[in-house]
């Protein structure tokens, strides 16, 4: 990678001086590096003090109220933060300080400048009391380094893949792999995107695990389920270039040390495809781990909370991207690129402007999944599709945003009513399970799984430790906690466990996920509701990863993958399919990227 730069960089330490000396009462802790001048709480005037600075995405508020030498109240606004990472840390952080009476508590991991800036600001805020108020050295670097005037750079790469999500990563992986000189970039400031709430597993037909497991399955009907899961509007071509390459896929996950033996059924799979880890544990941070691992033996570059902007287009072909970070603005000029960011479900402005009724819905999508790459390539000519698909998830924590795996179901929970009763077949499409959910009284539901179940399923520790999991002794109990009738609770379990028993659902005519009866106590429950999950529209592509324009052609070295492409799931996507579109079409993407590079030498 060849780099040149135009601009000098302020020396880091020297930045935070320049900014702190601008700060009533910082001068002391600027020039010292130990902590501003002026007198202790116990010594302040009452009152209310304010001071703004620089967040991560905007400007940070704080209000800070001292009454008889005690900080009593600490206010941050922080409204262009991100979701769920710099937007937390401004909810939580205030409680932090309130509790030690003092300004540097610890930040949150992931959101280090938002957090450092929040600190800032409310030592700004007690300056203006002249109140003594220790800052840590490194908490003022870092944001220096955030505010110092930015430096402009120039890459020259082969390939530049924009998102470190599932798709971005294995798409470098692979160009990496044939030789190519390759650069990813990540404006989170860690890598897995949406990959990381992936938590069931990966379709995939004539895999080896299937045959050695004697499963029965075949690619045609991995293409026909997803093709009427996804209600017959996906690009059947996109769809049988998933399945057929979905068996290779698997393999290429073992040659990397990814392998994922465990195989089961998943909502509107007509046979046991989804594959997972061994231990049960989440598929996404399983695979995320293993390809970050991969990027760094293979020594792949890695740029994070750098974010693109804009394609750079030449003569009508892709040949780079622009992008910026804290310190740098970036001109990067790649012989190709490729789009892996994510799709839109964790903006909502975006999405609600193709569906209003879904305002205010929650979302289990990463804050990074935002549009950006459908914005770029839009601006670059290239057409989207199928922008009003969006897939709601049915089993969703409201309070937490946590999505239940689709395995819970998979391996034999049920669902039931606030009255105990089982509503729908809980192995139907998630458009189906959410829409029967949300004609529940309270538009809720509960899952409802056992002891033998969560043994075999790692996946639930997280949900227990989170807190959202009710444990009962037995059945009466778990009735008692979830206010339930409790016979009624007792006659849908029973009704269950003989319909396992006989292999036969007389109520729902459910026949997948029946190999486990729920007999074995301790019995848990977790509430649930519909929320955002997939964005199943984004940008048009042929089967080579080519991004198309409107009139069907071929913006020439412009490649995509991943959930930032539209019309591989059609107006539903099938649990355990977004995991094999990121590995086969990230596969497929860093493979004609890295032909594409090599016929313009």
């Amino acid at each position: 990678m060849k780099r040149s730069k135009r601009k000098n960089c302020t020396a880091l330490f020297a930045a935070a001086a320049v900014m702190l000396a601008a700060i009533p009462g910082m001068q002391a802790f600027a020039s010292s590096g130990a902590q501003p001048a002026g007198g202790t709480l116990a010594e302040a005037a009452d009152g209310t003090y304010t001071s703004t600075t620089q967040g991560f995405g905007g400007d940070i508020i704080a209000e800070v109220t001292i009454e008889n030498g005690v900080m009593t109240d600490v206010k941050v606004t922080g409204d262009s933060e991100t979701p769920e990472l710099g937007a937390v840390a401004v909810a939580e952080l205030p409680e932090k300080m309130l509790a030690a009476q003092s300004v540097e508590v610890d930040g949150m991991s992931g959101a280090t400048i938002s957090s450092n800036a929040i600190k800032l600001a409310v030592a700004s805020a007690l300056a203006e009391a002249g109140v003594e108020m220790e800052v840590s050295a490194e908490s003022a670097a870092s944001l220096a380094e955030q505010t110092a005037e930015k430096t402009e750079e120039t890459l020259d790469v082969d390939i530049v893949v924009i998102g470190a999500g599932g798709a971005g990563m294995t798409a470098a992986i692979t160009a990496k792999q044939a030789g190519k000189d390759v650069l990813v970039l990540e404006k989170m400031p860690y890598v897995g995107g949406n990959t990381t709430k992936a938590t069931g597993g990966m379709n995939a037909a004539e895999t080896h695990y299937q045959k050695e497991q004697n499963i029965e399955d075949t690619v045609e009907q991995f293409v026909e389920d997803t093709m009427e899961g996804g209600h017959q509007i996906n690009n059947r071509e996109l769809v049988t270039t998933l399945a057929e390459n979905s068996a290779d896929a698997i393999d290429w996950l073992d040659s990397i040390g990814a392998p994922l033996p465990k195989v089961s059924f998943s909502g509107g799979a007509t046979n046991a495809r989804i594959h997972a880890p061994e231990d049960g544990s989440g598929v996404g941070t399983y695979l995320v781990e293993a390809f970050k691992k991969e990027l760094e033996n293979q020594g792949v570059s890695l740029l994070l909370e750098t974010k693109a902007t804009e394609l750079i287009l030449e003569n009508g072909r892709a040949a780079g991207v622009k992008a910026e970070s804290a310190t740098t603005d970036y001109t990067i000029h790649a012989k190709a690129v490729i789009l892996a960011t994510g799709g839109f479900g964790a903006n909502e402005d975006m999405y609600t402007s193709y569906r209003p009724d879904l305002k205010g819905t929650v979302t289990t999508n990463a804050p990074g999944a935002t549009g950006d790459g459908v914005v770029m390539a839009e601006a670059a000519g290239a057409a989207l599709v199928d922008m009003k698909e969006i897939q709601l998830h049915p089993t969703v924590e409201q309070n937490t945003s946590i999505m239940v795996t689709e395995s819970v179901r998979g391996d034999g929970a049920i669902l039931v009513n606030q009255s105990g009763r089982r509503f729908v077949n809980e192995m139907e499409t998630r458009d189906v399970v959410s829409a029967a959910e949300l004609e529940q009284d309270g538009a809720y539901a509960y899952i409802i799984f056992d002891q033998r179940l969560r043994d075999n399923l790692k996946a639930i520790e997280k949900y227990a430790d989170a807190g959202i999991v009710t444990e009962a002794k037995d059945v009466s109990e778990l009735a008692e906690q979830l206010g339930m009738d409790a016979a009624v609770l007792q006659e849908t379990m029973d009704n269950w466990n003989k319909a396992v028993a006989e292999q036969k659902d007389e109520e729902f005519g459910r026949d997948t996920g029946m190999d486990h009866d729920l007999s074995s106590a301790p019995y848990y429950a977790i509430r649930i509701a519909p929320g955002i999950h997939h964005t199943m529209g984004g940008v048009r592509i042929d089967t080579d990863t080519e991004v198309l324009t409107e009139e069907g052609n071929a913006i020439a070295g412009l490649f995509a993958a991943g959930e930032v492409t539209g019309g591989v799931h059609g107006g539903n996507r099938i649990g355990g399919n977004a995991v094999a579109d990121i590995v086969v079409f990230g596969r497929i993407a860093g493979q004609n990227a890295s032909a594409y590079v090599d016929a313009q030498k």
